[in-house]
């Protein structure tokens, strides 16, 4: 009787096991969009209290590590699930985000000498430099943020926030190549602020997507793909009938 048990229970693991991996890939692993969604928050929330000069902290040297690996890397490795998945989309914003927050991360380290080959921050070379980075990458963004209007509205509002960061950053940095240090203040402030609203709603995705895996509630996210599904189909159904 114990082995007629015990065969069915191996039967039975057996099954399981050969169902679970008869699924593709990228259905049997994990979410990757807390990890990335935690880091991208992380950094940008830490970043965005030094632009905004809270409580007295300009300099962002001590950022490295959130942005060389919590963001960099972490934004990275997400995206490799992203990429199994079969997710363009996430994919390509990650792997975008990541070399971006690596990318700057890199300039503050002091032994690669990069702001020293412009003579310091101060130099308009350098701020000019660094106002042409950030702006390129406020048009790359703004791709990805006509993408997420058929995503839902809290991304939506993440892109929008980081476009109008990015923009203000980069206005900042112009205008202190300029000369004008209380305008660039004022427009790296604004930058912070729109920072800060992104890297909120990053977390808040963070307790979305934890709440789909572990917690017995969810939260919203303002689905708009069903609203972009109605108006194809009505499409096609103007297409049949004509």
């Amino acid at each position: 009787m114990a082995h007629s048990v015990s065969s069915t229970k191996n039967n039975e693991s057996i099954q399981i096991t050969a169902e679970a991996y008869s699924r593709p890939l990228g259905e049997r692993i994990g979410n990757p969009a807390p990890l990335a969604m935690g880091g991208f928050a992380t950094t940008l929330l830490t970043l965005s209290l030094s632009m905004m000069g809270f409580r007295g902290v300009s300099l962002q040297t001590i950022f490295v590590g959130n942005l060389c690996f919590v963001a960099c890397v972490g934004l990275l490795i997400a995206a490799q699930w992203a990429m199994i998945k079969g997710d363009t989309f996430t994919f390509t914003v990650l792997t975008a985000f990541g070399l971006f927050y690596g990318g700057y991360g890199a300039t503050l380290i002091p032994s690669w000498g990069i702001i020293d080959a412009y003579g310091g921050a101060s130099n308009p070379e350098y701020n000019n430099a660094l106002g042409f980075f950030v702006l390129i990458w406020a048009v790359f963004n703004f791709f990805f943020l006509i993408a997420s209007i058929q995503l839902n509205l809290v991304y939506i509002c993440i892109f929008m926030s980081i476009e109008l960061c990015l923009i203000f950053d980069a206005s900042s940095y112009f205008s202190l190549a300029d000369g004008n240090a209380a305008t660039s203040t004022a427009l790296m402030k604004a930058a912070g602020v729109f920072g800060f609203i992104a890297g909120l709603l990053g977390f808040y995705c963070v307790l979305y997507y934890l709440c789909q895996e572990v917690l017995p509630f969810s939260v919203p996210m303002g689905d708009t793909s069903a609203w972009f599904q109605a108006r194809r189909e009505r499409r096609k159904l103007a297409g049949c009938d004509a």
